[in-house]
């Protein structure tokens, strides 16, 4: 007897010896996780972690470039999470990487979510300033929507829009509004016309260098195009007063936005249709991961990219469709290689300043 119990003591303890203990259902509530280690985490009591976590940074600071998704996907995830305050800052790409290398730089970490256009975002994972995370949602979506990270992903589409015509319905009709290029070139439309002075209008002077070359664009300067000093969603708003009466760089977007208000616009794919892709991410040393991490989760969700197709947005979600419009685009964000797009960029932004930028 005796020796049955040495024996069951012994083997015991050499169980306990080889064995390591198993892991707790909620071993990640029993120490602190790290941001870097909660942003790779996919145990069954996530949503409960992020959840509790959020409820105590009670914010979150977001990054965007898109108007519809600052405003209506923003506000609808506040409905969702009511104890997250998204404080929303929006503006276009190039101020955005600008505002968020500058603040790093300085030690400053304010912002929690970055969505932004995908060279842009190459820049910042090129930056180390992008975290490497994961999502639930992520299998609804393609490999070639997501920049892929050592374990997860650092940044993944969340939406795609188009830069073409825009139009004042009482000021133009659909009859004599522009179908071509070349009919930017009709007199009747000179001094009538304007631009966005941002990253939009640069993308536009890009895509028609490109498809008609530059003696195409001194003729058009010739129209007396207006730079505006504003985005295309800004700009989309002068066209909606009939201030400008029309714009080759309006998101297609923008214009659903005010027809759902009744103003007098209209929207027209003129070919190069430059496609305009919104990329997500988490900030690396995000204040408020929790939040963070509940933000990406929705923003890519059902229910989230649903509320972006409201936009007129479209979705990269392989199980809802997308708005995806049949016509001929072009990606400039992607068409060059990140240092080639660099001095793309310039080259654009020198003709614009050269052939359309006047001083008054």
């Amino acid at each position: 007897m005796l020796s049955k119990l040495f024996s069951a003591a012994v083997l015991t303890l050499v169980l306990s010896m080889s064995s390591p203990p198993l892991p707790s259902l909620h071993a990640a509530q029993s120490k602190a996780l790290s941001a870097a280690e909660l942003a790779l985490y996919k145990g069954n009591d996530r949503e409960k972690i992020l959840l509790e976590g959020a409820k105590k940074e009670g914010q979150l600071t977001f990054y965007t470039s898109n108007t519809w998704v600052a405003g209506p996907v923003s506000q609808e995830f506040e409905k969702k999470y009511p104890f997250i305050k998204a404080n929303v800052w929006r503006s276009d790409s190039k101020a955005l990487l600008k505002r968020l290398t500058e603040e790093h730089a300085a030690g400053k970490y304010l912002a929690d979510v970055v969505e932004t256009s995908p060279e842009y975002v190459t820049l910042l994972v090129r930056s180390n300033l992008l975290q490497d995370h994961f999502s639930p949602e992520l299998g609804a979506y393609d490999d070639d929507a997501k920049v892929k990270g050592k374990s997860g992903v650092l940044a993944w589409t969340n939406r795609e829009i188009y830069i073409s015509l825009g139009y004042n319905t009482k000021l133009v009709s659909a009859a004599e509004a522009p179908k071509t290029l070349k009919d930017y070139l009709d007199p009747k439309w000179k001094g009538k016309m304007s631009i966005a002075g941002t990253t939009t209008g640069t993308q536009w002077i890009g895509a028609v260098s490109d498809a008609m070359g530059r003696e195409f664009l001194e003729k058009l300067s010739a129209q007396e195009i207006n730079v505006q000093n504003m985005s295309g969603a800004a700009l989309s708003g002068l066209v909606a007063s009939g201030e400008v009466p029309l714009s080759p760089t309006i998101f297609n977007s923008n214009i659903f936005t005010h027809k759902q208000k009744n103003a007098p616009v209209e929207w027209r794919p003129i070919d190069p249709v430059i496609a305009g892709v919104g990329t997500s991410g988490m900030i690396a040393n995000a204040p408020h991961p929790h939040a963070a991490l509940l933000f990406l989760d929705y923003l890519h969700s059902k229910l989230g990219q649903q509320v972006a197709m409201k936009g007129g947005l479209s979705s990269a979600r392989s199980d809802i469709g997308s708005l995806e419009q049949k016509f001929p685009k072009i990606y400039m964000e992607t068409k060059y290689p990140p240092e080639e797009l660099e001095k793309k960029f310039n080259e654009w932004e020198g003709l614009m300043r050269k052939l359309f930028i006047r001083q008054r």
